[in-house]
């Protein structure tokens, strides 16, 4: 119960949409050192292990993740927030060559109706 109201307070928070495709796998508080925001929250949050559609039919293999990218949010309650996130990538056999793959942003925001909040939060993540 009490990891359900946490997820819960989690979405209210996040862009909409995060949670499709993001597993939020840790949260740290800290001090920011600085005067109007005086201490810090950092989410952390990994992409789902998903192949792209685009992939699904090729012979495939998680690869790890990306390097993080961290993506300054709204403050909360005093506090600057900050997204780490890690996008996964995958080998792809392919005409029997392996290929490293990642997700193509682009192609989820296309088509689908979205927050603007989300929409910047897709267009930040595709700049790595």
């Amino acid at each position: 119960m009490k990891e359900d109201i946490n997820q819960s307070l989690l979405e209210l928070i996040l862009p909409e949409g995060v949670l499709d495709h993001f597993n939020i796998v840790g949260l740290e508080k800290g001090e920011s050192g600085k005067y109007v925001y005086d201490k810090t929250l950092t989410i952390y949050l990994e992409e789902k292990n998903k192949i792209p559609e685009e992939y699904k039919t090729y012979k495939y293999k998680s690869s790890g993740f990306m390097d993080s990218r961290q993506i300054n949010d709204y403050p909360i309650r005093n506090m600057l927030v900050t997204l780490s996130v890690k996008r996964r990538r995958w080998d792809v056999e392919i005409d029997g060559k392996t290929k490293k793959v990642t997700r193509d942003w682009s192609l989820v925001a296309q088509g689908t109706r979205m927050s603007a909040e989300y929409a910047a939060f897709l267009k930040e993540i595709s700049r790595f």
